[in-house]
């Protein structure tokens, strides 16, 4: 993750994603927070990935964050 991706919001939003019985939080861009919610929900059944309005301050970043930034 390039600090150029980390720089181009005004804030971060918390990302959560449920798999396989799991729960994974993230911290992420909102742009790439939206293409992912696109991208998971054609894939995948709806409401197993969701923007919180809960502090994402110190959550871990979306690994693939740069993917969906890039486009």
């Amino acid at each position: 993750m390039s600090a150029d991706a980390t720089q181009r919001s005004g804030g971060d939003v918390h990302l959560t994603v449920f798999l396989h019985g799991l729960r994974l939080d993230y911290r992420v861009h909102p742009i790439a927070a939206e293409r992912f919610l696109q991208e998971w929900t054609a894939h995948h059944t709806a409401h197993t990935a969701a923007v919180l309005r809960a502090e994402p301050a110190n959550l871990p970043r979306l690994p693939c964050e740069r993917l969906y930034l890039d486009r």
